[in-house]
């Protein structure tokens, strides 16, 4: 067994050998060899690649304890450790940068002259329709599509006990009270999700079979010119403004994470067998009282027109049609309509929400689905 010297053996690990100090008092990474007269540290060359793992781990940011816990793990249960503590972190910064964006934004509009700051109270509302449907091959709907004049949403449930799901999110979520500023739409809205998280899992009370059930959720949610958005699943949401159509949201499926690592091309994910593997849902089993949803927030101007759609339309029908459907209709009930035809005209192979929203001045003008006005403010629930 080859011994290293404390300083030789921290350079070759990118490491100070004041960490290696610490580490040893941790009972981290423990030397090889420690002289009783000197008491100086000796390494062994193959505890280099240890080594390596926990600065690059440091690197990171993880905490000295959880790597400790992770050193010990088989290599594919190692990679999972540092894909769940990636997404925390990812989690964690968005949260911070929607905060310092909202600190930025207030301290902006603070400043400015109060005829501007009227100039830009012109009230955004939403223009809106909404329709889901089973499509050719499933025996029922378990998708719920809701549109009202501040909140859209869609849901996809999954299980025994998916349209329970579903529709119990989607009334947690519509049930809220609204923002009273832009500043507060990002906080109402995890405190919505965390309320129709709730109403998933309340769902399963008495029942059996249920640990392979739940939802997904996409949901948008309009204060002043803000939207707030909350995703987790593979529902979807897009942004059309003007020319540009963006999506909004990522799936958080097993292949979408083959894909995101460089593991699969998007090609070979259409067709990957666990396509429809879920990573991340409100699910109804009784260890689901956390979740791991994404929160953003996206400035919202008038002419924007917005898409949240379950899978049925979204793994179905390419995006470039997609945003044909949405340029080629003036009437968001005209645009859900098409749409709806796209999906079953691709098969039907599941079932299919959707909802079409164009962000206007004044008061909200709302049109089903089937082109039929409804009350001004009245919601549209499939």
């Amino acid at each position: 067994m080859r011994l290293l010297t404390i300083g030789t053996f921290a350079r070759a690990a990118g490491l100070s050998q004041k960490a290696l100090r610490l580490y040893d008092g941790t009972g981290l990474l423990r030397p090889a060899h420690v002289d009783p007269a000197t008491g100086y540290r000796y390494y062994a060359e193959s505890q280099l690649a240890e080594a390596r793992l926990v600065a690059w781990l440091r690197r990171l940011g993880m905490p000295l304890a959880r790597i400790t816990e992770l050193r010990d793990l088989p290599p594919a249960e190692q990679a999972g450790a540092v894909r769940a503590f990636r997404s925390e972190r990812e989690a964690a910064h968005a949260a911070w940068r929607d905060l310092a964006s909202l600190l930025v934004d207030e301290l902006t509009r603070r400043a400015e002259p109060m005829t501007a700051f009227r100039e830009r109270e012109t009230p955004l509302t939403l223009r809106y329709a909404a329709a889901s449907a089973t499509g050719r091959e499933r025996p029922g709907n378990q998708d719920v599509a809701y549109a009202d004049a501040r909140l859209l949403a869609v849901a996809d449930g999954f299980g025994p006990l998916g349209r329970e799901a579903s529709s119990a999110a989607v009334d947690a979520l519509a049930s809220g009270e609204a923002p009273a500023a832009p500043e507060g739409a990002l906080a109402t809205l995890r405190l919505l999700l965390d309320r129709a998280s709730a109403a998933a899992r309340a769902t399963s009370d008495g029942a059996a079979d249920t640990a392979d059930a739940g939802t997904t959720l996409t949901a948008l949610l309009l204060a002043g010119d803000r939207l707030a958005l909350a995703h987790i699943g593979d529902t979807r949401a897009y942004l059309l403004r003007g020319d540009r159509f963006s999506r909004l949201t990522e799936d958080h499926t097993h292949v979408a994470a083959l894909v995101g690592a460089g593991e699969l091309t998007p090609e070979e994910a259409e067709s990957h067998p666990q396509r429809t593997l879920l990573l991340r849902a409100l699910t109804t089993g009784a260890d689901a009282s956390s979740y791991d949803a994404e929160f953003g927030l996206h400035e919202t101007r008038a002419g924007d027109r917005f898409l949240l759609c379950s899978k049925g339309l979204g793994a179905a029908v390419p995006p470039w049609r997609v945003r044909t459907a949405l340029t080629s209709h003036t009437e968001p009930s005209e645009a859900v309509a098409e749409l709806m035809r796209l999906a079953d005209a691709a098969g039907g192979p599941d079932n299919v929400a959707c909802v079409v929203a164009d962000v206007v001045g004044g008061s909200p003008t709302v049109v089903g689905a089937g082109g039929s006005p409804t009350a001004a403010g009245g919601p549209r629930l499939s």
